[in-house]
């Protein structure tokens, strides 16, 4: 996506009442997550050894910032991009019963990100996990937790619009849910992104499930990694995937906007068969991989929750860069600031 700078936008909010607006979202979401899904806070790690397996690969090709420390002699260390499978650890460590889970603040970067509204050097999310039973892993509790966590955003947004005047509820009362599949049956012609646009554009707020496997087209709706969600596993309607993205109109700058990814996790079987269709079965052989392979871990569901995402939509901000510090072209800041814009 290229930078869009909307036609006579005005700010809603100053910066200085961003940040405290900022502040009020955090903590009022936080409390309505938790309240919702069971979890509790934990402190996460900014960087682990390569060799542990844990870093999350995203779609497979994003490299991780890597660097060496004099006190661990050999040692590659990468800052995380997310802690998909560290939260899966985590949670056997604790031996958390199911229904039960955690969730951390993580931070990233991101090198390999085009930088344009909405994407940042600089990552910042709610990444949450909880235990579940092995009858859990269908698509009637992915989707009921989906329904919890919109509650969340909507209470947020309650809260947000009931504090701050100037800002009025945009959000639809209910979340709207396509397989990827079917959204080629539906927008036949069109893109997996130019799918996602429409029914965003109709719906307001979709859920867009099975991410990752090819679809009957023979392309994926998105890349996934092969080792943390489950796009394999065949669910009770007949359709592969048991994983997708929260995804809401944004009417000021008329874009798709991606809240949350998010699924229930591997099991032994759909990891092993993921890495198998990925080409990189040779990743059995780490310490995570191995240790879910043998059943050493529980099944999970989980998922990453944008941060700024969610305060630059709630409080109707154009850009990602109005209420997070990271780095733009020089191009991009001067537009924007053209534009009124006012970036932190």
């Amino acid at each position: 996506m290229s930078l869009i700078i909307p036609e006579n936008y005005k700010v809603k909010l100053l910066p200085e009442t961003t940040e405290v607006a900022i502040k009020l979202i955090k903590v009022t979401f936080e409390q309505e997550l938790t309240a919702a899904l069971n979890l509790r806070r934990v402190t996460a790690p900014l960087f682990v050894r390569e060799d542990s397996g844990l870093n999350d690969n995203l779609n497979g090709v994003e490299p991780p910032v890597t660097f060496e420390a004099a006190s661990l002699p050999g040692a590659s260390i990468e800052v995380v991009h997310s802690l998909a499978k560290w939260k899966r650890m985590k949670l056997s460590e604790y031996e958390m019963a199911p229904g039960y889970g955690i969730y951390t603040d993580m931070n990233a970067i991101r090198t390999a990100e085009e930088l344009d509204n909405l994407h940042s050097l600089y990552v910042d999310q709610w990444d949450w996990e909880k235990v579940i039973e092995k009858d859990d892993r269908t698509t009637a509790y992915l989707r009921q937790t989906v329904r919890d966590i919109y509650k969340a955003i909507l209470a947020t947004e309650a809260v947000v619009t009931a504090t701050f005047p100037h800002i009025r509820p945009q959000l639809p009362p209910e979340i709207t849910f396509f397989y990827a599949e079917d959204l080629i049956k539906l927008y036949p012609g069109l893109t997996a992104r130019e799918r996602e646009r429409e029914a965003c554009r109709q719906y307001g707020a979709v859920f867009v499930q099975g991410i990752g496997a090819r679809l009957s087209d023979g392309k994926r709706h998105d890349g996934r990694a092969p080792d943390y969600d489950d796009w394999s596993t065949v669910d009770e309607n007949g359709y592969e995937g048991l994983n997708g993205d929260i995804l809401v109109w944004d009417p000021i700058i008329d874009v798709p906007f991606e809240l949350s990814s998010m699924g229930i996790r591997v099991s032994p079987e759909s990891l092993r068969r993921q890495l198998e269709i990925a080409g990189v079965i040779g990743r059995c052989a780490l310490p995570f991989h191995a240790k879910l392979l043998a059943g050493q871990y529980p099944y999970t569901i989980g998922g990453g929750i944008g941060q700024s995402r969610l305060c630059m939509f709630l409080l109707q901000k154009a850009h990602i860069g109005e209420v997070q510090s990271s780095l733009w072209p020089a191009d991009q800041l001067e537009a924007c600031r053209a534009a009124g814009i006012v970036m932190l």
